[in-house]
């Protein structure tokens, strides 16, 4: 019996996790990785290393793969496209990919669809922007690179035209976004195969430090059933009228007056979406793996009522290994999941989850674990 091969462009932590959802299935894995170094090289035993910006080498790359998919948005729309010209099944396929790759786009067509988003425009230069802050109500503003951007990186929140200099600097397109009076941050993970069979895990709340993505509760607590449906419902609505297939992250505002806005989409697998590893029937990987091969999708459902998620960010602590002893003798329930990444300062590599039926000792516990593997404490 032959079993089909994935092709994954990218080597991050979002490629060695879904390779390890392939195992038990008995899937192949073929890995296009910038460096023999990153961290689903060192564990896939298929890798080709090289630039996913050059088309001759993504070609290569794709003999002998019967899908192609991502563990990011970065590689070239044109490129993708002459791919699916060769034959090659691209998932996410281009006309749906670009809406995560270009903020402008996405939200032309989001805009165009109905979906609630932050009031918006392309912006050309600081004196623009100060057009549009008084478009929007006034300083401050947010200005994004319309492609690139992850992690708070080529976002800006600027108070005057002055302030507003740098986000021009790269030379590309800049998005003005308004300021949103927003109470959290909320993730509506989905997952959709081609035949158009689709599921929504539960709205999660995703709590951010310095840009990054620190914390996420499962589900969101406190979250209305009405809004979360509505949160579950635009999300399963963007992934079909965009033809998304595998899984699509709707990251969303939940504003001070009960709306809920889409701040960005991510069509991979997601920060806000790790916690199904250990807290829902299917993970986010398996179901993207299951989609990609046009397989039925797995259950979404969580496992308990509670499941907290927190990343593990490197510290000026580089020895995380022997901080296990403690944190598994402390709390025999946690889950640790590591990227095998050189730590640095601020760098995501790791993260822990832990679950149960009371939020307060289940948050306790996952944020005790990562700070204990990070340093910031020592009991």
């Amino acid at each position: 019996m032959t079993f089909p091969v994935v092709g994954m462009v990218g080597g991050g932590q979002l490629a060695r996790m879904t390779h390890e959802a392939g195992i038990p299935l008995g899937i192949s894995f073929k890995l296009l990785s910038d460096t023999p170094q990153d961290s689903a090289a060192l564990v896939v035993n298929d890798v080709v290393v090289g630039d996913y910006r050059d088309l001759a080498t993504l070609r290569a790359f794709a003999k002998g793969c019967d899908v192609i998919t991502f563990d990011h948005e970065h590689v070239p729309t044109e490129h993708l496209r002459a791919l699916e010209a060769d034959g090659i099944p691209v998932r996410p396929g281009p006309d749906a990919l670009v809406h995560a790759q270009d903020k402008g786009v996405m939200r032309a067509r989001l805009t165009a669809l109905g979906v609630p988003c932050p009031r918006h425009r392309i912006v050309t230069d600081p004196a623009d922007v100060a057009r549009f802050a008084a478009e929007v109500g006034g300083f401050p503003v947010v200005l994004k690179t319309v492609r690139g951007g992850y992690d708070g990186k080529g976002v800006w929140l600027v108070g005057t035209p002055a302030e507003a200099e740098d986000a021009f600097r790269a030379g590309v397109p800049v998005l003005g976004e308004e300021r949103v009076d927003f109470r959290r941050e909320l993730a509506a993970n989905v997952v959709r195969s081609p035949h158009g069979q689709a599921v929504a895990y539960p709205v999660v709340e995703s709590r951010q430090v310095a840009g990054v993505c620190d914390t996420v509760i499962a589900p969101a607590p406190e979250l209305a059933p009405g809004l979360a449906a509505s949160a579950q419902e635009t999300a399963l609505r963007i992934a079909t009228e965009l033809g998304v297939v595998g899984h699509l992250a709707v990251e969303l505002f939940e504003t001070r007056d009960g709306r809920v806005l889409v701040n960005e989409l991510a069509m991979r697998p997601h920060n806000s979406g790790h916690w199904t590893q250990d807290g829902a029937v299917t993970s986010q990987f398996a179901n993207h793996l299951r989609a990609v091969l046009d397989l039925p999708l797995g259950d979404p459902r969580a496992r308990a009522p509670w499941t907290v998620m927190a990343n593990v960010l490197g510290g000026d602590y580089p020895e995380m290994y022997p901080a296990y002893l403690h944190c598994m003798a402390r709390d025999p329930g946690l889950k640790i999941h590591m990227y095998g990444k050189d730590v640095r300062p601020g760098r995501k590599v790791g993260h822990v989850t832990t679950y149960g039926d009371d939020l307060a000792e289940v948050t306790e516990r996952a944020r005790h674990a990562a700070d204990y593997l990070r340093g910031l404490i020592d009991e």
